[in-house]
């Protein structure tokens, strides 16, 4: 559904029905259910915890009526180890204003920026199971059990709020993230080192307080992506949740950090107005040329301020070239499509698969699909494994088969919600047989809502 450019910037209140309907129906109630069936084979490497989060209004007055990106998150998780799938649970996120409502005592921790609520992602690092957001809220640590145990702010050294999609370099073990400030006109370029605290942060100018929902890293350089989805005051004072709409006047650039000099300045590049929400991988070559993949929105918030996309997403490379300025872009594959995932290990390197959801044509809103992508980058040749009728599933975790596995070798573990029973499975997808049936299938015994992020956190936990 593209958009119209000169659109006049005015305020619109589309439904949200939604988000209260079929698969995105918020559960009512923490549950918890052991000994799961498992129907097929649970390889018995996969020893560890699949989690997803995602917003689950708790009523007609929650922020998520009001926005897609809204309301108090929920995490769901279940236990795989030794061939079985040993539990299920969720918990709601313990941010200020559930703890009050559940009468509980408050979440430990610091309390700088934003109270919550925090519901777009996880990221494991430094030990620590980590809830993290947009707009300026901390990260919540959460227990082996989903129980919210504290805020953190790493210590003290974080100096605002975090962001929605840190990135671990796989050769050093650092955690990387792009923070906005909601408060001025700067972006932090976050680096916190393998103990858990912030090394660095680097403040970057931007103007208009720009939605940086995800960045790209490579070995040498941060990928910052300012596109025309910016803070709205009119829409702050209207009382939105999420008061970020499109603005055709600003530029749309791309920002180029170092990150072996610090204090050094953002190289900005001109590209064609559109907007980014999840970059698939970046990497750059001898010449300094810089390769990234993104899903790419011709626009969002624009006619639909409740929703983040009125185009069909698609997947692009970008190749950047700092000596001459210029952003050459090609369209890699024209299916409508989000939720990239890659094999983690080739963080900022150069790879070759990507996982992506595919989407159904005029629902660019829509947080589950009809089938997984995987698209070779080598050959350009893309694989489909598709769901079944009536069943949507979300994004995919990958799993590598062993430590030394070659890219891309292992099983990929997503969610899928069958509209005829009214359940969620989860299935685990062998890489060696993407496009037959699922290896291992595991029932729910409840319906998980669609969500946004996945995230596989090994035994250690």
């Amino acid at each position: 559904m593209p958009g119209t450019t000169g659109h006049t910037h005015t305020s619109h209140r589309h439904s949200t029905t939604h988000l209260l309907e079929a698969g995105y129906r918020p559960v009512p109630t923490e549950t918890a259910h052991t000994d799961l069936t498992v129907r097929g084979t649970l390889p018995p490497q996969l020893d560890g915890t699949f989690l997803r989060i995602g917003p689950n209004t708790r009523g007609e007055h929650d922020p998520a009526v009001q926005h897609a990106f809204a309301g108090t998150g929920m995490v769901h998780a279940l236990r795989l180890g030794g061939g079985r799938a040993h539990w299920y649970r969720n918990r709601w996120l313990r941010d200020g204003a559930l703890a009050r409502e559940l009468g509980e005592l408050p979440t430990p921790g610091p309390l700088h920026g934003l109270d919550g609520p925090v519901n777009a992602n996880l990221v494991r690092h430094a030990g620590r199971t980590l809830a993290v957001t947009d707009g300026g809220a901390l990260p919540l640590v959460l227990d082996a059990d989903l129980r919210t145990r504290a805020r953190t702010d790493f210590d003290g050294t974080l100096p605002g709020g975090f962001c929605a999609h840190p990135l671990t370099d796989p050769v050093t073990g650092e955690l990387h993230g792009v923070a906005v400030d909601p408060a001025g006109d700067r972006a932090l370029v976050l680096t916190v080192d393998v103990e858990g605290r912030v090394r660095d942060a680097l403040p970057v100018p931007v103007k208009g307080r720009p939605w940086m929902h995800a960045f790209a890293l490579t070995e040498r350089h941060t990928v910052l992506f300012d596109l025309p989805v910016a803070h709205d005051p009119a829409e702050a004072r209207a009382g939105s949740p999420v008061p970020y709409t499109w603005q055709p006047d600003r530029d749309a650039r791309i920002g180029i950090v170092p990150r072996d000099r610090p204090g050094a300045a953002a190289l900005w590049l001109d590209v064609p107005p559109c907007f980014v929400f999840h970059p698939v991988n970046a990497f750059e070559d001898a010449d300094g040329r810089i390769t990234v993949d993104v899903i790419r929105h011709e626009r969002a918030f624009d006619r639909d301020r409740l929703h983040p996309s009125e185009s069909a997403p698609t997947l692009w490379r970008w190749t950047l070239d700092p000596r001459e300025g210029a952003v050459v872009e090609r369209q890699l594959d024209s299916r409508v499509q989000e939720f990239p995932r890659i094999d983690e290990r080739r963080t900022g390197l150069p790879y070759r698969y990507a996982f992506t959801v595919e989407l159904v044509p005029d629902q660019g809103a829509a947080l589950g699909g009809p089938a997984l992508l995987r698209h070779d980058l080598a050959t350009g040749r893309t694989d489909r494994h598709a769901f079944g009728d009536g069943r949507q599933g979300g994004e995919a975790v990958f799993v590598p088969r062993d430590a030394l596995a070659p890219e891309g070798d292992g099983w990929l573990l997503t969610l899928v919600y069958d509209t005829a029973t009214d359940r969620s499975e989860l299935l685990v997808l062998d890489t060696a047989d993407f496009t037959g049936p699922p290896l291992a299938t595991v029932p729910l015994p409840a319906r998980v809502p669609h969500g946004f992020h996945v995230q596989w956190v090994s035994a250690e936990w």
